[in-house]
C-alpha cells in the first residue's frame, strides 16, 4: 500500500520592504486574495496571499531587521500556468510593467519583478517555436 502524501505544498515566504506596496501589487495588479493575516498592534504583519493553486506569504521587516543589500535579488517564483499570456495581458491591463513573453524550454515565460525584486515567472506550455517573442499590438 502506497502511503499517503505527506507534503501537501511549498509557499514562498517573502519578507518585504513595505507590505502595503507588496499588497497592491500582488492583489491589485495580478489578483491574489488575502486569506490570512496576522495584525499586531493594529499593524499587518504577516499575511497569506492565494491565486488559484499558487500561494505565497508576505512579511515586513521589523524596523532597524531589514539585511543590507537588495531584497529579491537572485530569487525566482516560477508560476506553472496554463496560459501565460493572459497572465501577461491581465498585468498590462492592472497597470504592471511585465516582461514581453518568449518561448523558452517550450513555455511562453513572461517575467514581472514583484515592489522588492523578487523576480516572478509565468510559464505555460506551447509549441511556438524557442526564442518566439509574443507579437506587440497596440
Amino acid at each position: 500500500m502506497t502511503p499517503e502524501p505527506n507534503i501537501q505544498q511549498v509557499v514562498p515566504f517573502l519578507a518585504v520592504a513595505n507590505i502595503e506596496t507588496s499588497l497592491s501589487f500582488y492583489i491589485d495588479g495580478l489578483g491574489f486574495e488575502k486569506t490570512k493575516d496576522w495584525i499586531d498592534a493594529g499593524k499587518l504583519r504577516w499575511c497569506w496571499l492565494q491565486l488559484e493553486g499558487a500561494a505565497l506569504m508576505l512579511q515586513e521587516f521589523s524596523p532597524g531587521k531589514r539585511p543590507p543589500g537588495k531584497l529579491g535579488e537572485g530569487v525566482s517564483l516560477c508560476f506553472q500556468c496554463k496560459d501565460a499570456l493572459a497572465i501577461y495581458k491581465a498585468a498590462l491591463a492592472n497597470g504592471l510593467h511585465p516582461q514581453r513573453p518568449f518561448v523558452g524550454n517550450a513555455m511562453w515565460v513572461t517575467i514581472l519583478p514583484d515592489p522588492d525584486g523578487y523576480k516572478l515567472d509565468f510559464e505555460s506550455p506551447t509549441g511556438a517555436p524557442e526564442e518566439s517573442l509574443y507579437p506587440i499590438t497596440d
